[in-house]
């Protein structure tokens, strides 16, 4: 079954945020998801941790250098879909994973640093190809922005990397203090508290929309997973 990579050169970049939501949303439709927390820093463990996690979801931390490509292995067979999320450095760890990727997201904010991990993680990704003589697709998704407010310096780093040619999400990971609860409090998007927590709903919808357009990119290249199977369906990229 497809297996998802959340890779960057740099931390801080909402690769776990962007990870833990699709695995979350993809579970929501009954699917099977396991999650390989391959960080260092273990968020998506911790959230984990919280005893919150959907039945039809789980979480390995225990990851090594010398493990990772035996639990790809293993989960691949178990689970619908396998998402992994590396540490925020090159290691032969990210290596070994993106080597196996269906998709490779590459979760970028809006500066001229990220603008240059992001083109480090394209040429990880190639050399990867180049190595193991294979195409590995991949996509670059903008975490961390604002629907209503578009700084220039966002503009500047979309602007450079369309004009490197490089293939990014249409739908953007918007800063949410939803997205920040549920590593609060465990649990997804659907189980908050509305009284605790702001914009459930505007998230709900983002995190969908993500989901199912990483959901189409896997139907783009590999035409064999049905979006009418997941219970997914497009929604706005966002809910003001």
């Amino acid at each position: 079954m497809p297996t998802i990579v959340f890779a960057s050169s740099k931390g801080g970049v909402g690769k776990s945020t962007s990870a833990v939501l699709l695995a979350t949303e993809l579970s929501a439709t009954g699917k099977t998801v396991t999650i390989i927390d391959a960080d260092p820093n273990k968020p998506v463990s911790d959230w984990a941790a919280h005893g919150r996690v959907p039945e039809t979801l789980k979480v390995i931390s225990n990851v090594t250098e010398k493990n990772i490509i035996d639990l790809i292995e293993v989960e691949e067979r178990k689970s619908t879909y396998l998402i992994i999320d590396l540490e925020g450095s090159a290691s032969m760890m990210v290596a070994y994973a993106i080597s196996r990727a269906d998709l490779v997201i590459l979760p970028v904010q809006g500066s001229q640093l990220d603008a240059k991990e992001a083109a480090k993680g394209v040429a990880l990704v190639k050399q990867q190809e180049k190595a193991f003589n294979k195409q590995i697709p991949f996509a670059i998704l903008f975490t961390r922005t604002n629907a209503a407010i578009r700084p220039r310096t966002l503009k500047d780093v979309q602007s450079q990397i369309n004009e490197a040619g490089f293939p990014v999400f249409n739908v953007e990971i918007y800063e949410r203090d939803a997205f920040r609860a549920i590593f609060s409090f465990g649990g997804t998007l659907y189980t908050l508290d509305p009284k605790q927590v702001s914009s459930i709903e505007a998230g709900i919808a983002n995190a969908r929309s993500f989901a199912s357009e990483a959901l189409d990119r896997l139907i783009g290249i590999y035409g064999n997973t049905s979006q009418n199977e997941t219970g997914l369906t497009t929604q706005p990229a966002e809910v003001a």
